[in-house]
């Protein structure tokens, strides 16, 4: 795995956000490749995480997942203000970003999985997690309690996308990245 600085920011103390991938959902997907945009738009510097998901990383998600955003963090300039914005398998970072103290969005968080949940459920307001009804991963009653904002997407299913529609999934995600860029803008 390695990280990249898809956008270096102009201030010294800007704040840096990590990308972290899902398996098949690279940081050039449009959830991602538009948040990283908006960040960088906004004088963040954002850095991105690159990886092929194999049969070890499967095995050991967690360790995998907080190996690289923990790595992605040490490449990038320090800062005060720190986020992740984390799609599907990247949301195994929760637990480390507890740990860490640092907020994040975390795009289809894989509430099925117990280190993930559990990390949510503890998680404060500067934390968004977006998740589609129609996905199996998505189980917002399992973070019952939560501080974290929870958005869950009618229709949409794990990619956030409206299945059989195009138009309708481009309108959906906008108005998902309008929703992140407000939270980003609050936080």
């Amino acid at each position: 795995m390695t990280s990249y600085a898809w956008a270096r920011a102009e201030s010294a103390d800007a704040p840096v956000a990590v990308l972290l991938p899902g398996v098949n959902y690279s940081v050039q997907a449009p959830l991602l490749y538009w948040c990283a945009t908006l960040l960088a738009e906004r004088g963040w510097h954002v850095q991105a995480v690159d990886w092929s998901v194999d049969d070890e990383a499967l095995a050991h998600p967690l360790a995998f997942v907080e190996r690289a955003v923990a790595g992605a963090f040490d490449a990038s300039p320090p800062s005060s203000r720190r986020l992740v914005v984390a799609k599907s398998f990247g949301t195994y970072a929760l637990p480390w970003a507890r740990r860490e103290g640092i907020a994040g969005v975390w795009l289809t968080p894989l509430l099925t999985e117990e280190p993930v949940y559990r990390a949510l459920s503890e998680a404060t307001a500067a934390d968004l997690a977006m998740g589609g009804e129609l996905d199996a991963f998505w189980r917002p009653d399992a973070v019952a309690g939560t501080e974290a904002q929870l958005l869950s997407v009618p229709g949409a299913g794990h990619a956030l996308t409206l299945p059989g529609d195009w138009r309708g999934s481009l309108e959906l995600q906008a108005g998902i990245l309008a929703e992140i860029a407000r939270h980003i803008q609050e936080g």
